[in-house]
Order: structure tokens, then sequence, then C-alpha cells
């Protein structure tokens, strides 16, 4: 028998086939790494793409004729790769995955054809060992990477001492306003369920609302309800506005009353956020609408109807009902709706509304009304145009068209007689010129609003001639400060939390006024400075070009091409028409209406955020129009219009509309263009503004290249909406994340002690209550759009097992 040398390969035709499929794959890869390399560094970005693209295709090319050097080659391009990608992004294992774990794939595969090269070190045995030991070496690395990667230190957790007293304590385990109570701290004294037995949380029950629209675009529903709990009845909302109670020990449905919402009054997010609970002062305990609930509805009305059978309160209004749209003008379905509950203090309902973003500068007006709650009679509206005039227009005009809104949720404090108002932006989000004065002085504000009159008592402004999106989305949180000192505590969509007295408005903590970028389509009206808290920030640090992500080093480097080509001057970057430009934080946060909780016996306050960029343009008025940009309900070229949220949006009246890449998503992979994490939570001391603890929040379970779920359990901080409840037993709950987890989280240490996968996404914020001796936590699964999770109606609640 002939003895083949094993320095000789044969030369079968396997054998120069499956050389010469992996050096053209090779090559193909490196043709796309020279060309885009080549484009990148012509935009002053890194010089490794077109190095390593230039090698790749000479290492592909020896290896399709079987040369060996072309596997020495490529070795030696890993190893540069590696060296490289450590150099640019130190131990951060995220960042390393599009530098490493591709070229890491390619190197097992050049490995392997080793014993197919004319002349081979080894047979396939070698082979087959070293690329297994490779592997292992790489598992080995990337698990100590981890373990060595940039943390945030755990500080100890402040002693249960803060102020005496929490202020706004929520009565015998209810829930009884959206964040618990007028205060919106979202803390309940509950401690039933500790971190010691929190494992052993189970499901109690689970409702459903019934009303998955059959008829209606998917996309367009989304319920992101948090239930109230008062007395003995849960009572909640669907998304299209159904009013239902329920029993909070068994979730049996006790009654439910639908509005007749109109599908055509339903806007691209349908939402209601939850309701509100009146008790009327002076009433017979057992007279019809003594004790009543209060619902803002999608096709812009206000509903009452009695707590204990769910009948309209007959006195309020029509029938129970009462629009708010009189004395706005012409208002197209679904470009005016209450998506958020209104508030009720010193015996008015104080509702603001959203007005769908970026259709037209003449949009109808974000007026802000209060309405008795008995006999829902206008009490007073403010117009900020028009702030002398307390009611309607008279002789058939309108309130001042395309103010700033109010589409979130306010707070109130009853003793004060205050409602504070998280103020939105003028109708064209991203063009300020026609602006009014009063329109530049109260947009992206907190207002605080006298409740009996309407009149403002005093604001703060977040952020001067708002082109960004920035409005308030965050519930103000109230607080009383050691001392005695009623505050406020106000999160930002740029990431900024301030501290202010919330008698006068005046700052606890120190803002500081900072230069920031200038010029852009509009630069006479931009602001020279912008204010910036020093108390604490979510923001993180600016962008550059190595924190691009992707799945592989190629859309990797079609993010960075993208970036280089963008403007992109820090936050606040102006915008611009003539291209694209980077903001960051995107419009959805920092933080957003899930707003931020706070153990007021401690002095902590926990935060959910958001940290994506958008990757925005301006697009000129004739361009719009060509595509068939239109307001809603305006027909042009056979197209509706409407604008969905985030992209397209037509600004009528201005001289650009806007197109928003939200969340700066890859063309092919469907990947976002900067690396995790895309969203966190942290605990900061309310003394001194410090972290105490910061961890990315959600997985990438249900996050993978092409829509494709990975199923991966790793912690790699997911966009989120929704809030989170906060508890005396030490525990944090919250949904929010785009993995449909439910979790509860050590106060302490940021750890999740325990979680629970919901049958759609929980873009909610959850409550916790006690009925019959047994603390309960519910959230709701409904699903929400701009998220892309899966829609749902169930209302879940959990509690420790029974003895």
């Amino acid at each position: 028998m002939e003895h083949r040398n094993e320095s000789t390969s044969t030369d079968e035709p396997r054998s120069r086939w499956g050389a010469l499929a992996l050096g053209i794959l090779l090559g193909l890869i490196g043709l796309a790494l020279t060309a885009g390399g080549i484009w990148l560094l012509a935009l002053g970005g890194s010089a490794y793409y077109l190095l390593a693209g230039v090698a790749l295709i000479a290492s592909g090319a020896l290896i399709a004729f079987r040369n060996l050097i072309g596997v020495w080659l490529y070795a030696a391009i890993f190893t540069g790769t590696v060296i490289w990608a450590f150099w640019e992004s130190g131990a951060n294992v995220w960042a390393l995955v599009p530098r490493i774990a591709g070229p890491a794939v390619l190197m097992v595969l050049v490995l392997l054809i080793v014993p197919l090269m004319r002349r081979r070190p080894f047979g396939w045995t070698g082979s087959l060992v070293l690329a297994a030991a490779f592997l292992v070496f790489m598992a080995v690395g990337t698990y100590l990477v981890s373990r060595a990667g940039p943390s945030t230190p755990v500080r100890d957790l402040p002693a249960a001492n803060y102020a005496g007293d929490d202020g706004f304590p929520a009565p015998n385990g209810d829930w009884i306003a959206y964040g618990g109570t007028q205060g919106a701290q979202r803390y309940s004294r509950l401690a039933q369920i500790t971190p010691a037995n929190v494992g052993r949380l189970e499901r109690a029950w689970v409702a459903h609302t019934r009303d998955l629209p059959e008829d209606l675009d998917h996309n367009s529903y989304g319920a992101e309800t948090t239930p109230l709990k008062v007395g003995d009845t849960l009572y909640l909302c669907s998304a299209k506005n159904i009013l239902i109670a329920l029993d909070p020990a068994t979730g049996d449905e006790r009654w439910r009353y639908d509005p007749q919402v109109p599908d055509e009054w339903i806007p691209y997010t349908a939402a209601c956020r939850g309701v509100a609970y009146h008790e009327v002062s002076g009433a017979e305990a057992d007279a019809p609408c003594a004790r009543r609930i209060i619902e803002g509805t999608l096709d812009a009305r206000l509903v009452a109807v009695d707590a204990e059978t769910g009948q309209p309160c007959e006195e309020f209004g029509t029938n129970g009902s009462v629009s708010i749209t009189p004395g706005m003008g012409q208002v197209v379905p679904g470009m005016v709706s209450i998506t958020s509950p209104p508030v009720i203090v010193r015996g008015n309902i104080v509702t603001g509304h959203q007005v769908l973003d970026g259709q037209k500068l003449n949009a109808p007006s974000g007026v802000i009304q209060a309405f008795d709650a008995v006999t829902g009679e206008l009490a007073w509206a403010w117009d900020m145009v028009v702030p002398d005039r307390q009611g309607r227009p008279e002789g058939g005009g309108t309130y001042t068209r395309g103010t700033p809104n109010m589409w979130t949720m306010a707070s109130a404090d009853e003793e004060l007689g205050l409602v504070y108002l998280p103020m939105g932006n003028a109708a064209g989000d991203y063009w300020s010129g026609d602006r009014l004065p009063a329109e530049n002085e109260y947009a992206t504000s907190l207002v605080a609003l006298d409740a009996e009159t309407g009149r403002p008592a005093w604001h703060f402004q977040t952020v001067h001639k708002d082109v960004w999106d920035y409005d308030l989305g965050s519930q103000p949180t109230l607080i009383d400060l050691p001392g005695g000192v009623p505050a406020v505590v106000l999160a930002s969509k740029q990431g900024d939390i301030y501290v202010l007295d919330r008698r006068n408005g005046s700052l606890l903590t120190a803002v500081e006024e900072r230069p920031v970028p200038q010029g852009g389509v509009e630069p006479a009206e931009r602001a020279p400075t912008q204010p910036f808290s020093l108390f604490h920030t979510l923001a993180r640090p600016e962008l550059h070009e190595r924190d691009m992500w992707g799945m592989s080093p190629i859309d990797q480097m079609v993010c960075r091409i993208q970036f280089r080509r963008a403007s992109y001057k820090g936050m606040y970057t102006p915008p611009t028409a003539d291209q694209r430009w980077v903001q960051y934080p995107g419009y959805n946060g920092g933080s957003d209406w899930g707003g931020i909780a706070i153990d007021p016996q401690r002095g902590v306050i926990i935060a959910n955020y958001n940290d994506m960029p958008n990757y925005n343009r301006l697009v000129p008025r004739a361009e719009a129009d060509e595509m068939g940009w239109a307001p809603r309900g305006e027909a042009r070229g056979g197209d509706m219009g409407g604008g969905a949220e985030g992209a397209g949006d037509p600004q009528a009246g201005a001289p650009y509309a806007i197109d928003v890449n939200a969340g700066w998503r890859l063309p092919f992979t469907g990947l976002l263009c900067k690396e995790p994490p895309y969203g966190g939570i942290r605990a900061i001391d309310l003394r001194t503004g410090e972290t105490i603890w910061d961890r990315p929040l959600g997985s990438a379970r249900r996050n993978g290249p092409f829509g494709i779920p990975s199923m991966m359990p790793f912690e790699i901080g997911t966009p989120n909406n929704g809030g989170s409840v906060v508890t005396a037993g030490g525990l944090i709950f919250i949904a929010a994340t785009t993995d449909n987890l439910f979790r509860a989280i050590d106060m302490r240490t940021g750890e999740t002690l325990w979680q629970d996968v919901l049958p759609a996404g929980g873009q909610a914020t959850p409550i916790t209550y006690e009925a019959n001796g047994r603390q309960y936590v519910a959230i709701m699964a409904g699903g929400h759009h701009f998220m892309e999770t899966p829609i749902g109606d169930e209302l879940i609640a959990y509690a420790l097992p029974a003895d």
C-alpha cells in the first residue's frame, strides 16, 4: 500500500472545492470590508476595516489555491483583530461581539480546512483537536472578559430614616391613584413579600379584558394599564377604554362598562394607562355615584361611572360623559385623545390630552382643562397664549392651536391646591421658527397650576426651544424632604433629574446653563445654552464611532459610516436637512412615561431608563409632499396620511417634515447601531444624587438578527417602557422591557431575585396591594406597538402561596 506523507494532501476534488469555497467567502468579505473601509477612512474613521479587508482578500486567494500561507495570514488577521478590539473597547464583552465573534467563526473554518492544503502540518484529527481547543479558549476568554468587564460598584443602601414620614401613604394597602397616590411615589408600605421569600411568588389569578381587536391593525393596540385598588375592588381600563371592576383576591369580574369609542378615533397607539377615583364630598355612602371612577377616552371624553355598579353617573355631563373638544375647532378623529388618567384635586378633574405627534403646526390646542368632578361642568381652561381667559373662547373662537400639550400623567398636592403638569412640545416637534413667545416659555416645562383657578403658580423649563421631542413624559413625584420641605422630583427624557420646592418652583439641587451646539436649519432659533442638572443624570457619555454595533464587522462598519456621515455634536445637536443627525438620547428617553419610584423611608430613587439614539433627517416640504406624507385625515396623492410614529411625520405648515430612524436600526439585520445596553435601572441616593447601583435591564431572549429571537438569557439591557414599584419589603417590581419578563429586584443590590415570563409585553407599571391579608402584585401584559412586543389582554396577579 502506498504511504502518504503527512505534509502533502490529496488532490481529490472535494479538497479543491472545500478550499475554494472558503477562499471565495473570505475574499467576498474582504471586498466588502475594503470598499466600506475606503469610504470610512475618507470620512475620517478607523483604518482597521480597509487593512483587514485587503488582508482577507489575500488570505482568501491563497486558501483558494490551497496555499498554507493563507491559513497563517488569516491567523495573523484574527490576532490583530483581537488586539485592535481590546484596544478600542477594553473588556466590554458586548462591544467585543461584532469585532471578534464573526472572525472567530471564520477562524474555526480556517482551522478545519488545514488538511485540504497542498502542504499541511497535521491531518484531520489534529485539525479537529485544534478547532475544539480554539472554541474552548474563546469560551473561557469570553467568560473571563465578562467577569472583568465594566461594572458599577454597589454602595450601601441608606437606612430607613430619611424623612420620618412618607407624606403620601396609600391607605390600608390600597393603590388609589396611578402612581399609588396623587404624589406618584409608586411606593407601598406592604412588606409581606420580601427578598427572602419572593422566590416562592406564583400566579394567583389571570383576568382578561376580552377586547383584543379583530378588525384593527394589531400595531394600534397596546394595553398599558395600571389598575387602581380601592377598598375591595380593582379598577382598570382596557386599550379600547372598556372600564372593568375585578375582585382583587380572585380576579373575578364584577362589572364592565364600554364607552363605545369608535374605531376611527383610535390613533396609531391605542392606550389607556389608567383611571382616577373620586369620593364625592358630603354624599351619602350609598348614594349613586358617591364613589366614582373617572376615565379619559381615546375619543377625547371624560367618562364617570359608579364605582359600585359601573353605571354612568347621569348628573355628570350628558349621561356620564363630557367632551373636551369644544373650543378646539376642527378635530379630526384620532388627532386628540386622552391616553393618561386625569388627576382630581380640590374637586376638579384636571386633564391634558395627546395631540398626534408631528402632523401639522396648526394642530388642535394643547389647552389644559378642569371639570367639576360631580357635574362635569368646565371649571377652567388654561390656554397659555391667552392666560387671562379661564373659560371657553367666545364668539366661535378657538383655543390657540398648535400649543404644547400634556399627554402624560400629572401629580397634585391637595393641601397646597396645586397640580403639577409635565408639559410637551408645540405641534411641530422638530421646527421652532413659528412658535409664539408663550410656547417658548412653557414648552417642555414643569408647570404648577392653581387647581381651583387654572392660573400658573410657577414653572421650570428643562429644554429651551425644544426641537428634539424632549417633552416631559415622566409623572412628577412628590416627597417631603427632611425638615418638612415639600419637594417635587422630576426626571426628563434627556436623562437629567431635578429636585424643586413644589410650593414655588425654586431649585433645591443645582442646575447649570451650559453652552450647546449651534447651527442647523434655523440657527437664529437655537438657544445658546441649555440647563444641565448637577444633582444627577441618567444620560451616558457622548457617542463615538467605536460605540457603533452590529452582528458582524461588516454591519458594524455600515453603522460607523452612517455615524461619520451624520451630524453629531453631542446632546442638542441641531436638526439638519442636508444630512442626517444623531439625537442622543432619543425621543424615548432617558426617562419616559414610566417615570421614577421613590422609597420615602430610605430616600432612594429608582429610575429605569432608555439608552438609545435616533438617526433623524428633516425632509424638505416638496420632497415630503412628493412621498405623500400628509396629516391624519388629509388626502394627498391617494394617501390619507397620518404619519406613523417615529417616521414620516409630515409637520404640515413647516418647511420640513421629519424622518426619524427610532432606535437607529440597520436596514437588513434589524439590529441597533449602538452597542448595548439599550436600557437600565438605577438606584440613586436622594440625599446626594450618588448612584447606589446601576445595571442593564432586559435580556436578549427576544432579540436577534432579522427579528429572530435568540432566547439567550444574557442581560443585554433592552429598551423599556413602563415604571417600577418599590415596597417596604425591600423589593422593586418591574416589567417594561422587550423580553416579556416581570422581575422582582433586590432593592439593596439590584439583583433579580425572581422573574416570570409574561404572555405579552409588560409595557405598563405594576401595582401592589393587600386583599384578605395577602399581598398581591399585578401587571398588565398588553404589549406595545413601538416596543414590538406581542399584544395581549391579560392582567396577571401574583402572591405567595396561600397557607
